[in-house]
């Protein structure tokens, strides 16, 4: 559908894998095929902000691989998420060098502070917090998942920190409840899916606390 929508007014073209707020992914064979066939004077940036909750058994692509194949990828990756400095909004993309001069050019001037690009450089080395930040989000996984099946409800497969929960009815009202009850969530309607709820993972605690005050709002809609 994404190379179908490409016209000659085409610039760039935006795709995240895995994405969000689904958690889905496009996999090795068929995201290579996609930048294949989009016309080399076309952009094509994968987000893969999520890439390091993905499970290393997965059939799932590392586009950083592809850039010598493809002058016109570029790949960005954040801080924001397994490495948890969304406050210092810091992020990096990987690009041809000619692609990479351009964005020189219009990026601000002193984007990222010093500090940030100090923390930036300490997480990249700190991969014992990188994998025990995915042990625990596999885990986290698991217990929402079972949680979800003991409601009778399920969610879409994810390959990141987050779940896409299908509600079995429009998620307003859920959104609602558990928002009463103090637990924050994100309606997705906006991407035309009003019957779901994308929902964090947290500590083994924290899913505890979600999976009971959904039991609560989904008791009281009944």
């Amino acid at each position: 559908a994404m190379r179908a929508a490409i016209t000659e007014q085409t610039r760039v073209v935006f795709l995240a894998n895995p994405n969000n707020p689904t958690g889905t992914w496009v996999e090795k064979d068929a995201l290579y095929a996609f930048i294949a066939s989009v016309p080399a004077d076309v952009l094509v940036v994968v987000d893969e902000a999520y890439i390091e909750f993905v499970d290393d058994a997965a059939d799932f692509p590392n586009a950083l691989a592809w850039l010598d194949v493809f002058p016109n990828l570029v790949v960005t990756r954040t801080f924001s998420k397994i490495h948890g400095l969304a406050g210092l909004r810091v992020g990096y993309a990987v690009s041809n060098p000619q692609v990479a001069e351009v964005l020189n050019r219009v990026r601000q001037p002193f984007n990222v502070s010093l500090l940030a690009m100090e923390a930036a450089v300490a997480a990249l080395n700190d991969t014992e917090h990188v994998e025990r930040t995915r042990e625990l989000n596999s885990a986290g996984l698991a217990q929402v998942r079972a949680g979800l099946a003991d409601l009778g409800l399920s969610a879409l497969p994810s390959m990141g920190n987050f779940l896409c929960i299908d509600m079995c009815r429009p998620a307003h009202a859920v959104y609602d409840g558990l928002l009463r009850l103090g637990v924050i969530t994100r309606p997705v309607a906006g991407y035309g899916m009003p019957q779901h709820l994308r929902v964090s993972i947290g500590t083994a605690a924290e899913n505890a606390r979600f999976l009971s005050a959904l039991k609560m709002v989904m008791d009281g809609l009944a």
